[in-house]
């Protein structure tokens, strides 16, 4: 009987190693895959659920009581993984922060380990008067500098209302929205951030419309924030389904069937429309005051969040 020489003995011992190796790796494979599956939908704030909170002004000094930077805090302590700090909550808006507050609170969220899914304004593009929507755009174009230094991905940049006079005739806002978000996609790509742009029950309550938009701007750098509580239609559900191929950031809200609605999101429901069509990202839930009711967003939030997780 020939001896096995130890370099033998060597390369054999290597060869099972891999052999088993490679075993192990195929076997983890599909328990890793399914993790990630899980975990590509990851639930969200959206800072407005604490708007009142947020405006509130100490009567001695004119300073926030409640901040972006205590809700950053909030967040970690409920391992809310992302946040969208809407600008109107900045202590300077309309005008935007210096970049020392800026990079500070960047800074402050990298370090709690809090993205930042977006930011948003207030504007009107839908407006007859070009004054109106001029103002939009520089305020617009002004933010989206501010939400790159802060690592925003998406800013929202509203529509508009349907001005008077033109309920029959939704084309012509239409198109003075089309216009001016066309005017804005090149500040958005040379920044990289892209445009939100939200169905808020005004200009746009329906998918169709919301679709009709994007279609005129035909642009990687635009695209729907879904508001799953302004679809004005029988049927919400399907509203949202037709857009998600569009979404790129989302308000959830507690019903999809307007402020106050006792018919509470089907949570699970509203999860299999989002994994069919395709979304992954952060998935921001907002809570809103109904007038009459006891209003809680640390509670309602909290709620919210872990629906959202078992949903996942």
């Amino acid at each position: 009987m020939r001896k096995i020489k130890s370099k033998e003995i060597s390369a054999l011992f290597i060869l099972t190693f891999s052999a088993l190796l490679f075993i192990s790796c195929k076997q983890e494979q599909p328990v890793n895959t399914a993790l990630k599956q899980k975990q590509d939908i990851i639930p969200a704030l959206n800072a407005y659920s604490f708007a009142d909170l947020l405006r509130a002004k100490s009567q001695r000094s004119d300073e926030q009581v409640y901040t972006l930077f205590n809700l950053l805090d909030w967040c970690a302590s409920k391992e809310i993984k992302a946040l969208d700090p809407t600008a109107y909550f900045f202590p300077t808006y309309p005008e935007v922060p210096s970049d020392e507050y800026l990079e500070r609170f960047k800074n402050r969220a990298n370090d709690l380990g809090i993205a930042i899914s977006g930011t948003g304004i207030r504007n009107n593009f839908a407006s007859p008067d070009s004054v109106v929507r001029k103002e939009g755009l520089d305020l617009a174009k002004a933010w989206i500098v501010a939400a790159s230094k802060i690592e925003a991905p998406v800013i929202r940049v509203f529509a508009g209302a349907i001005p008077e006079g033109y309920e029959e005739n939704w084309e012509v806002p239409a198109q003075w929205m089309i216009d001016c978000y066309k005017e804005l996609l090149p500040v958005a790509e040379q920044y990289g951030v892209k445009i939100g742009i939200q169905n808020h029950g005004e200009m746009l309550q329906t998918a169709e419309q919301c679709i009709y938009i994007m279609k005129a701007l035909d642009s990687e750098w635009a695209g729907i924030i879904v508001d799953t509580g302004n679809f004005k239609t029988p049927d919400p559900y399907k509203d949202i389904a037709e857009v998600v191929p569009y979404a790129i950031n989302w308000q959830v809200k507690e019903s999809l069937f307007g402020l106050g609605s006792e018919i509470k999101t089907d949570y699970n429901k509203l999860i299999e429309i989002i994994r069919v069509g395709g979304y992954t990202g952060y998935l921001p839930v907002e809570t809103l005051y109904v007038k009459g009711k006891p209003y809680d967003p640390f509670a309602l939030v909290s709620s919210m969040i872990d629906e959202l997780r078992i949903a996942l």
